[in-house]
């Protein structure tokens, strides 16, 4: 049990905690002794054994009074909700996080929002601080870059916010990302690996445990923060897009499989994209593979002492084993998506 749980056991309230990262800090939240609660629309998920621990509320964080209810007694708000498969952002993205920071108002608590890089343009790179000029390209950047107004704006009102932004999520419990979406193909042995990277541009990628262990940290040093704090992680730096893809080969080759290396079809995106919501969504974001992003960490590193860091080999192959792509290994059931 952590030090601050030693006079009280802290609790929060997780919106989002079936998914990918509201899944892995809800995890790491109740191994450090916090209490854990989670909204969601039926209650607890029928599926998902690690979950037991937390105490579900049925509810949905598009009705203010669901979670104003959930928050309460709530130290800490998760913000890791989203519509799932990229529907709905226009409509349901701010309200649902001015749910939050209405609820986190009324009831003293951390709003904590794990960020993306979405609302930052091409101006800012290669090297991307926290307090570079917002200039989003997209839509969802645009949206991104006005949730983090309205949460710098709360703060001036005394609602303490703590956003880590980080590089491209994988991990052995989510397969809403580009890993699980476009390198390989959950539930299948991996024996081609499709690279999205423009040729030599490097790219960043987070492994999921890692940045929530972050989070956690975080927000047990809440109290040493500035009202409003904003992060960004290292994680795994592919130097040049090609050694995210020789990592999955190595994981395979130990299991005997030999992987092909293909660049992702984006011509298909293109013309697959006006009839699937989700492709439309990832060509959106083609610009970040076409240059390099790479962040820095210094202020976390400053904070923290040093990024949760695990070895890439070790976070591709629990990856892999997680999403069902070695021999013989069942994909994870842990996750359950709304």
């Amino acid at each position: 049990m952590t030090h601050e749980s030693r006079d009280k056991v802290s609790r929060a309230l997780v919106l989002g905690a079936t998914g990918g990262i509201g899944s892995e800090v809800a995890l790491q939240l109740l191994a450090a002794g916090w209490r854990v609660r989670a909204l969601r629309r039926g209650g607890a998920p029928r599926t998902g054994t690690h979950h037991v621990a937390i105490e579900w509320v049925a509810g949905d964080a598009m009705h203010a009074d669901d979670v104003l209810a959930a928050a309460r007694d709530c130290d800490v708000i998760v913000h890791a909700v989203n519509p799932p498969g990229y529907r709905n952002w226009d409509t349901q993205v701010l309200p649902m996080l001015d749910n939050t920071i209405a609820a986190a108002t009324r009831h003293g608590a951390t709003v904590v929002l794990p960020g993306t890089v979405y609302n930052y343009g091409p101006e800012t790179f290669p090297v991307l601080r926290e307090d570079a000029p917002q200039r989003p390209l997209t839509r969802k950047g645009r949206i991104r870059a006005t949730m983090e107004g309205r949460l710098r704006d709360a703060s001036r009102n005394g609602v303490q916010t703590i956003i880590v932004r980080a590089g491209d999520y994988f991990g052995p419990r989510t397969r809403n990302s580009w890993f699980a979406q476009g390198l390989v193909k959950p539930g299948r042995t991996t024996r081609v690996v499709k690279v999205p990277n423009a040729y030599g541009v490097g790219h960043e990628w987070s492994y999921l445990p890692d940045v929530a262990q972050a989070m956690v940290m975080l927000i047990e040093r809440r109290h040493t923060l500035d009202v409003f704090s904003n992060f960004h992680m290292a994680g795994h730096w592919d130097a040049d897009g090609t050694e995210m893809a020789a990592a999955i080969a190595q994981v395979m080759a130990r299991h005997g499989i030999d992987v092909k290396t293909r660049r992702f079809p984006w011509w298909l995106m293109w013309l697959a994209s006006p009839f699937v919501t989700t492709l439309r969504e990832l060509r959106e974001m083609r610009y970040l593979w076409q240059q390099p992003v790479r962040m820095d960490n210094a202020q976390l590193a400053d904070a923290l002492g040093s990024e949760p860091h695990t070895p890439l080999d070790v976070a591709v192959r629990a990856t892999l084993e997680g999403l069902g792509c070695l021999p013989g290994k069942p994909s994870a059931k842990s996750v359950v998506h709304p």
